[in-house]
């Protein structure tokens, strides 16, 4: 059944753990109060953003947690106005800043923007190769988004960050990302609460003597991907970790695959091409 200190292995190496705390919504003191109670509850992965702008809150709670820099993992993102050749860098350098850090673990695109995407993806290599970055990846990519930046990238991308959620399965990009080499982390992996009152899920909470958003997240763990549950107060974060001293059966992973909807919860703040990437200079 493994535990909270399970991780998976990037293409060079590095070590993500499967669960971690996500922070998109959290702010001033919701930051603290979460990640303290995470770090207490044994998380030792945790998530952020620029456009998040809790970055500062995240790097103050952090050095609060007594644990030593190499005792936990943050990951990052540049938002789309912060892509382009040279732009990347210097913005993975203010999210530094604001986190009180000298590395990130895991740095992100956060969306494709067309040919900002691939134009910035030299400085993404380069904060690598210094040292700023451990590993690097992107967020919110589609097949096409990624075989374009496949055919240039020098070092290729280590992660696919998305939304997946048992009504959003996506399992073609994660077909592909496996074919690839990139690990898939979900993003709104609980849908928002969506299967608090879902009689599918009530059932399979009642057999197994757990909380729906229990059942959904072991699905995730089973599933062998990383993922990254938001949770604001103590109770929630301690519940979506009590998830590791019960198996679903292969018939409860069956039955909840075949809740999909190919229903997204998320409705971003943009327009995208037929294509999907993000029209420039509607994604600011």
């Amino acid at each position: 059944m493994t535990d909270i200190n399970s991780v998976i292995k990037l293409a060079n190496g590095t070590g993500i753990n499967r669960l971690g705390l996500g922070t998109w919504r959290l702010t001033g003191a919701e930051v603290a109060t979460a990640v303290l109670a995470a770090a207490e509850a044994g998380y030792r992965r945790f998530d952020t953003a620029s456009a998040y702008e809790n970055e500062s809150e995240l790097g103050e709670a952090l050095a609060a947690t007594g644990l030593a820099r190499g005792e936990y993992f943050v990951t990052s993102k540049n938002w789309n106005s912060e892509q382009g050749a040279g732009a990347t860098a210097e913005a993975c350098r203010r999210s530094l800043e604001r986190l009180r850090l000298d590395y990130l673990d895991l740095y992100l695109l956060h969306w494709p923007v067309r040919t900002r995407s691939l134009e910035c993806w030299g400085d993404m290599e380069k904060l690598l190769e210094d040292g700023l970055v451990k590993a690097v990846g992107v967020s919110n990519f589609r097949e096409n988004h990624l075989a374009e930046l496949l055919k240039i990238a020098k070092v290729r991308p280590m992660v696919n960050q998305i939304e997946l959620h048992p009504y959003l399965t996506q399992e073609r990009i994660s077909a592909f990302c496996a074919a690839q080499g990139l690990v898939v982390e979900a993003y709104s992996p609980l849908g928002r609460g969506q299967f608090k009152k879902n009689q599918f899920f009530q059932k399979l909470a009642r057999k197994h003597g757990r909380t729906p958003a229990q059942i959904v997240l072991r699905w995730h763990f089973q599933s062998g991907r990383a993922f990254i549950p938001k949770a604001s107060s103590p109770e929630h974060v301690r519940e979506n970790a009590a998830i590791f001293d019960f198996v679903l059966t292969p018939e409860d992973m069956e039955g909840i695959g075949r809740q999909n909807q190919n229903r997204s919860v998320l409705k971003p703040p943009f327009e995208f091409d037929a294509e999907g990437w993000i029209v420039e200079g509607g994604g600011k």
